[in-house]
């Protein structure tokens, strides 16, 4: 499935985290809404404002804006380092979502929201990113072509939980192939990603090679589960027979 607009107008987020009685710092919307106001308070009153996207708000931003562009970023990476134990997989199985990490560059979409607009698709996009603390807001300077935009994004939150750091690829590989949540398989995420990115123009080589990674292991998986399927179909006949 694919989280909508009205999931995050409903706060279906926290309600599932509720429910499911995982173990993380869920947010209230009082919270919420002191952290986007001092995350705001650099931000000049009455213009518009730039989200900058590198996941799943490439593919589902969920929320209104006017304009969108590709753009690069410095000093971050995209990187599948965020712990995932419900959305995408389970606290026996936790899968791996993006986030932006120190060091490098990473190409995305940013976002122009309507100033007018800002206060309400703000508050979604918190309940969205922000609902555990596990991302931390962040202004960046974006580059699109001869412009440079300041922009909003969410970096991962190093000492969160959540944290998963840099993987061996076999582990993220294992992990997103595997795992799978409330919201979906993880590798659903993965490859619904490289799409978007690759129909905004974008070419990531890493996430490419990991996505082949874990269709390749999604193939042995699949294979294995038909000879083990067979073997047992064998075995009924013949103590039947």
């Amino acid at each position: 499935m694919t989280l909508t607009r009205a999931d995050l107008q409903a706060s279906r987020l926290q309600r599932m985290i509720r429910e499911a009685g995982v173990a993380l710092p869920l947010w209230s919307d009082r919270e919420l809404q002191a952290s986007i106001e001092t995350t705001l308070h650099v931000h000049p009153p009455g213009e518009d404002l730039w989200v900058f996207a590198y996941g799943s708000l490439i593919w589902n931003p969920a929320f209104h804006y006017q304009e969108r562009q590709v753009g690069k970023i410095y000093g971050w990476h995209r990187q599948f380092c965020h712990w995932t134990p419900l959305g995408r997989g389970t606290p026996e199985n936790p899968g791996l979502v993006l986030g932006l990490d120190r060091g490098g560059s990473c190409r995305g979409v940013v976002y122009r929201i309507a100033a007018a607009d800002i206060a309400a698709e703000l508050l979604l996009l918190w309940r969205r990113e922000m609902i555990v603390g596990s991302y931390l807001p962040r202004w960046v300077k974006v580059f699109t072509g001869s412009h440079c935009l300041p922009a909003l994004t969410f970096v991962i939150n190093p000492t969160h939980d959540c944290y998963a750091g840099k993987l061996p690829l076999t582990t993220a590989a294992y992990h997103i192939a595997t795992a799978h949540g409330q919201i979906g398989p993880c590798a659903e995420y993965l490859f619904q990603t490289v799409a978007g990115l690759t129909a905004a123009g974008i070419h990531d080589r890493a996430l490419h090679y990991l996505a082949e990674q874990v269709w390749q292991r999604q193939q042995v998986i699949e294979h294995d589960l038909r000879a083990t399927s067979k073997k047992t179909a064998v075995s009924r006949r013949l103590k039947t027979s």
